[in-house]
């Protein structure tokens, strides 16, 4: 059975930012879905709850399990979700997880910091759009420079959304994850603060660190997390393949 791909967005952005990723899968040959989490991108005008972003991701994963195995891709705040929500006692139908740019437990000052940030952003003329534009342009390749931002952005939400996430218990929920797991960071990621921490808890994850990379790494370097995902994909289907022959 072919590999199936549910892709999860980070704070603020929504499904579009994936764009790279699914045309390639596609290309490829992997069906692949990008959700729009509650109160973001299509969704903007919903109310965001974790109820309801576990549901949304819950939904898309077990549709994608009829048809094949499950890779789950989730990058910041949408990885920090799929941790949660691949760690369940109970485990999700996920053949293999993708965890990008969320080795950072969601408490304390770094939470606090980006809170401040974000106010701050918002207390600018147009909410602080022409610094967020800036940033793109001189970050992104113009192949996904658009993508970011194109299903618009979540400003109220963000709020809402970061107040909830210290409820996640993400080290139990690591722990119990036993499915191939990557974690994927840019060089220069902030959320990158309980990297060894979070190897620790899943051993049997690998780290791959992209050189000269922000947060934004699936955009600012799409081919290498393209290729990120080949190498996935390809260790599910040789898993498939083994199980297939032991009698």
């Amino acid at each position: 059975m072919v590999v199936q791909l549910v892709f999860v967005h980070g704070i603020r952005t929504s499904a579009t930012m994936w764009r790279a990723q699914v045309a390639a899968m596609h290309e490829r040959g992997n069906p692949a879905t990008a959700v729009d989490l509650p109160g973001h991108g299509s969704r903007m005008a919903e109310e965001f709850t974790l109820e309801s972003a576990f549901e949304t991701i819950d939904t898309a994963v077990r549709d994608a399990a009829t048809h094949g195995p499950v890779l789950l891709v989730g990058h910041s705040m949408g990885g920090l979700l799929c941790i949660e929500y691949a760690g369940q006692e109970d485990p999700p139908p996920v053949a293999g997880f993708v965890a990008a740019s969320c080795t950072s437990i969601p408490r304390g000052l770094g939470l606090h910091a980006y809170r401040a940030f974000a106010r701050g952003l918002d207390s600018l003329p147009d909410r602080g759009m022409w610094f967020t534009r800036r940033m793109l342009d001189s970050t992104l390749p113009p192949e996904t420079r658009a993508d970011f931002g194109a299903g618009g952005y979540a400003f109220d939400t963000q709020h809402t959304a970061m107040r909830s996430l210290p409820v996640l218990d993400l080290l139990a929920a690591l722990g119990r994850i036993t499915v191939p797991l990557w974690f994927v960071n840019g060089q220069y990621d902030q959320l990158r603060v309980n990297e060894r921490l979070f190897q620790r808890i899943a051993p049997h994850a690998e780290l791959i660190v992209v050189p000269r990379t922000t947060h934004l790494v699936s955009a600012m370097r799409p081919r290498v997390f393209n290729a990120v995902l080949g190498l996935a994909i390809a260790t599910i289907d040789s898993r498939q393949d083994q199980a297939s022959q032991d009698p």
